[in-house]
């Protein structure tokens, strides 16, 4: 049985889910959620450049929520519970890279009377968090046992992320140390991250432990083109996130971002290393695992901007766990209560 699907905003992961929507054998598209008004009223195509495809995008939130849907795809830039309770409420399932994706108790306790509200199930997942900093460590280190240490690390060029009024005011590039400091970034990715550690250790099994933030910046020390303007010398241009989790004084759980304006001109002299742009995840125990995961990030700036597969792959897992989610018993579902979760053949060859 086909499932229908509402596109919830047509920012870039929007953009690519509805693409990948339109190509899964078990999916169709039949709404989509759009914040402005100029968007509102046009046929879909329109809104991501491709030919006219028979879904009207409205900016009616009432209008989605009586809409006859098995599922809402959630990414607006930020996440709203309200809004996200108001559609569990009116009986869709939601898929979102926006948060959720180990919950506490306290989360739990706000969002679960709403999915079974609505006879329905709630989601988080994506690729930093939900894939690259939680499921893969956690999926490697089935590979062996007496688990010490786990890590899921991003390395990215800051470039490719076609986002500047995010870049420059939210994220705190070309600000100064001061100001980037702060500002919310730490904040906003904080409820994510500590999320993907603390799936970690609580499926590995690690005793009670302590998560440490961290935030370190490196400035331009000559003038660096970029997207969003030339960041000048003394501006920030590079920034690691990192939550590390201690049992005493033993560091078992690392997920961390290393965001480069590339890696030239910057004080500390940060640099990508000889693998360049990645994704790293390492696992600790009998036997050791490292693995670099390359093809998540362009291969130029330009082609970054243009279509960043970063962005592409995190509403490629979040479309591909539509029919799982949507099969699931009602509540708050992780990945780990999950079925494998795959992609679909090319429509040119399926059965």
């Amino acid at each position: 049985m086909t499932l229908k699907v509402i596109q919830w905003a047509t920012g870039g992961v929007g953009r690519a889910a509805i693409e990948h929507i339109r190509l899964h054998p078990d999916l169709e598209l039949v709404g989509c959620w759009v914040h402005s008004e100029e968007k509102s009223g046009k046929d879909v195509g329109e809104i991501i450049g491709t030919d006219p495809i028979g879904v009207t995008a409205t900016s009616s939130m009432d209008e989605i929520l009586a809409m006859e849907a098995d599922c809402v795809l959630y990414s607006p830039l930020m996440p709203n519970p309200k809004e996200v309770a108001a559609i569990l409420r009116s009986g869709k399932n939601v898929v979102t890279p926006l948060g959720w994706f180990w919950p506490s108790a306290e989360e739990k306790a706000r969002m679960e009377p709403a999915c079974l509200e609505g006879g329905v199930t709630l989601h988080g997942t994506g690729i930093d968090p939900g894939g690259a900093t939680e499921q893969q460590p956690l999926f490697f280190a089935g590979l062996s046992s007496a688990i010490t240490y786990v890590r899921g690390e991003e390395y990215s060029d800051i470039r490719t992320y076609n986002a500047p009024d995010v870049v420059r005011h939210i994220m705190g590039f070309g600000q100064s140390p001061e100001e980037a400091m702060n500002g919310p970034m730490l904040a906003l990715l904080a409820n994510g991250f500590e999320q993907s550690v603390q799936m970690c250790l609580d499926t590995l099994g690690f005793a009670d432990a302590e998560i440490r933030a961290t935030r370190e910046i490196a400035v331009a020390t000559a003038p660096i083109d970029s997207p969003i303007g030339t960041i000048e010398p003394g501006q920030v241009a590079a920034q690691q996130f990192a939550w590390e989790a201690f049992v005493g004084d033993t560091k078992v759980v690392r997920v961390a971002v290393n965001w480069l304006m590339g890696d030239e001109h910057l004080d500390p002299p940060w640099k990508y290393g000889p693998d360049g742009v990645r994704f790293e995840v390492e696992v600790k125990g009998d036997p050791d695992c490292h693995v670099t995961i390359h093809g998540w990030h362009p291969t130029t700036v330009a082609a970054g901007l243009e279509r960043n597969p970063g962005i592409v792959v995190t509403a490629a897992h979040c479309v591909n766990s539509i029919p799982y989610v949507c099969a699931a018993d009602p509540g708050i579902l992780t990945f780990v209560q999950m079925p494998l979760v795959t992609g679909r053949a090319h429509p040119d060859l399926a059965r």
